[in-house]
Formats: C-alpha cells, structure tokens, sequence
C-alpha cells in the first residue's frame, strides 16, 4: 500500500501546477483549467485521507467539488465565450474595465 505522504507530495504538486498556471498564463481558458488542476489536487488530498483514515468522507467531499467544478467550468467557458465574442481576444488584460 502506497503510504499517505505520496500522495500528499502528488496532490502539493499538483496545487503548485495550477497555481503557476493561475498566475503565469496570459489566455482565459488556461486559467480555467489551471484552476481545475487546483481543485483536482484537493480531490486527490481528500480521497488520500479518507482512505488513510478508512472512512468515505473523502470521496463523498470529493464528489461535491466536481459538482461545483463542473458548474465552475460551465459558467467560465459561458463567460470566456462572451467575452471572446465583444473583445476578440482572451487575454485578460483586455478585460480591466467593466464597462461595455
């Protein structure tokens, strides 16, 4: 059996992949994904836990943030095709002002 901090050092890793991505990518739908990466590294820490521990508590967290994962990327990609469809661009220095 795979010892617990394995996959804890997985899922750091993971968080830090997505983090990069949040803060170094210049195109909206990389920062969509970048912070799905993120969110699958806290799945994988919950389920690693709760299997650790011998409960299902983790894979029943888990099932509700790809719930609100799912929701996140339907609304974003609506947003990012909007948006793409008023500026023609997906940088998102191209979107500092609220106005139309």
């Amino acid at each position: 059996m795979t010892p617990l901090g394995h996959y804890l050092v997985l899922s750091g890793l993971l968080f830090t992949i997505g983090a990069a991505g949040v803060f170094l990518r210049r195109n909206l739908i990389a920062l969509l994904l970048s912070v799905e990466i993120m969110l699958n590294a806290a799945n994988l820490a919950f389920v690693a836990f709760g299997r650790q521990l011998g409960t299902v508590d983790g894979q029943i967290i888990t099932f509700f943030v790809m719930t609100v994962a799912a929701a996140e990327a339907a609304v974003g990609l609506a947003l990012v095709i909007g948006l793409f469809r008023h500026r023609e661009s997906l940088n998102p220095e191209a979107f500092t002002s609220l106005k139309w």
